[in-house]
Parts: structure tokens; C-alpha cells; sequence
């Protein structure tokens, strides 16, 4: 059996605990690549172009060492795939096989690997995040392993699990409908610009907080917290992250009152 069909299959059995994530894979468009095994021993991040990106995750497809296959390394490729993925079917897919390696991951053994948790919820959020059902039905899977992540690695890209956190607390319905609670957001997001400044995220979801709580007498250090995100977007070597997360600043400034966007 060849690891793209395996992978697929063991998708198949997975997606049952993640309300019905799609389980085909993505097309990779596979030009010039490197070769397959020096590919896997590489660090990938924001500053790694796409097509190498698909070639790695391609070399993964067809790798089966338990080793190589109980880290995060398959999803936080899927992750970083999918961000930058402007195509919503192609996005969802990319993230869905990111969700289905994490889980691989802790079957092969990974459970005490923070980053694995992240790198499943963060995928798992992108994979929902355009059907309102499929992210209700969620939401308790994805509080559960970013809690996990929190606990174990919460310095993982950089305070990624409490940002992912923050969000859920910021945008999910409240109780008794779900775990919203902006006051926890608040506390959350803010602990995190604390801890971890240079993320350009911490500052924007901070700022979106501080807003949906306290709007017109927050103005001030809202507009402070986007002018730092604004500053680290373009001083940061974010490469290709870069221009969605700037694009999401730029939907909020929109939506805020004239006055707060032009202190922007």
C-alpha cells in the first residue's frame, strides 16, 4: 500500500473524532525538488517559499518512519501550507491532512509532544473555519488539545497555543452555548504580549480584545497595539505569513470607527 493511501485511510478512521474533515488529499505541485531525505531534516517557518514547503510535505507522503512520523513535523508543514493558501478547498485539505498527521503522531506515541497538539488545533481551525457547523462542532476538541498544548509547550511559535486560546475565549459563543468570555480572552492575550512581544499576532488579537470589551475607552491602546503590529510586520522576517496577517489587521482597522482607524 503506498503512504499517500495509507494516509488516506487512516484519515478516513480519524476524521470520525473531528466532526467529517474532508479526507482526500491536496494536488502538490512537485517542480525541481530537493532530495526527499535531506528535505526532512530541514526547519521550515514563515520565511520558507510554498513550492519548497510542497515538496517537503510531498517526501513525507511517501516516508513511513515511525521516528519521522511521531513529531510534528507533517503538520506544522500542513499548517504553514494552508495559511498562505488562498484557494478554500485546497486550504481546507491541506489543513485536514495536518490534523490527520497530528493525530498519527500521538497514536505513534507523541502525547507528551506539545507541539503536536498545537499544530493539530491550529490545523483543525483552519480545516472548520469556513463551515459555521463543522467549527461548533469542534470547538470542544479544539479547546481540549490547545489546553493540552498550553500545558506543555505554551512557547510553541511563539505563544501559539495561548493565542489560539485567546481567539476561542474572544469569538466562540458564551456559556452555556460554549466557552466564550472576553475577560479570559483579555487576560489571556494580554500575558501573552507580555511574554512573547515579537509575535505580530499577539498584539492584533490583544488589540481585537480589548475593543469587543471596553471599545471607545480602549481606543488608545488598541491603536498602540496595531502601530506594534503594523512595526512588526515590517521589520520581522515573516516572509510569506506576512500578507494574511496583514490583511487580517486591515479587515479590523476597517470595522473600527473613523476615529481609531485614522489614530491607525
Amino acid at each position: 500500500m503506498t503512504r499517500v493511501l495509507s494516509l488516506a485511510l487512516l484519515g478516513g478512521i480519524l476524521a470520525g473524532g473531528c466532526g467529517h474533515l474532508v479526507t482526500d488529499l491536496a494536488p502538490l505541485e512537485l517542480g525541481d525538488c530537493p532530495e526527499g531525505a535531506e528535505l526532512l531534516q530541514r526547519s521550515f517557518g514563515c520565511e520558507s517559499d510554498g513550492p519548497l514547503l510542497a515538496c517537503a510535505l510531498g517526501a513525507l507522503r511517501e516516508d513511513d518512519r515511525p521516528a519521522l512520523r511521531r513529531t510534528a513535523f507533517g503538520a506544522r508543514l500542513c499548517k504553514l501550507l494552508a495559511e498562505r493558501e488562498t484557494d478554500p478547498g485546497r486550504r481546507e485539505k491541506l489543513a485536514a491532512e495536518g490534523v490527520r498527521l497530528a493525530e498519527e503522531a500521538l497514536a505513534l506515541g507523541a502525547t507528551d509532544d506539545g507541539a503536536v497538539y498545537y499544530y493539530l488545533g491550529a490545523n483543525l481551525g483552519i480545516a472548520v473555519r469556513d463551515h459555521s457547523m463543522l467549527a461548533f462542532q469542534n470547538l470542544s476538541r479544539l479547546h481540549e488539545v490547545m489546553q493540552k498544548a498550553q500545558a506543555l509547550a505554551p512557547a510553541e511559535d511563539q505563544g501559539g497555543p495561548g493565542r489560539i486560546l485567546g481567539v476561542l475565549y474572544l469569538k466562540a459563543p458564551p456559556w452555556p452555548k460554549g466557552i466564550g468570555d472576553v475577560d479570559k480572552a483579555l487576560d489571556v492575550l494580554a500575558q501573552l504580549v507580555q511574554a512573547h512581544p515579537e509575535h505580530p499576532l499577539n498584539h492584533l488579537f490583544y488589540a481585537q480584545a480589548l475593543w469587543q470589551a471596553e471599545e471607545d475607552d480602549a481606543r488608545a491602546q488598541v491603536d498602540r497595539e496595531l502601530a506594534e503590529v503594523a512595526r512588526l510586520l515590517a521589520n520581522g522576517a515573516w516572509g510569506l505569513c506576512a500578507e494574511p496577517w496583514r490583511k487580517e489587521m486591515q479587515t479590523f482597522v476597517s470595522k473600527l470607527p473613523a476615529a481609531a482607524a485614522d489614530g491607525k
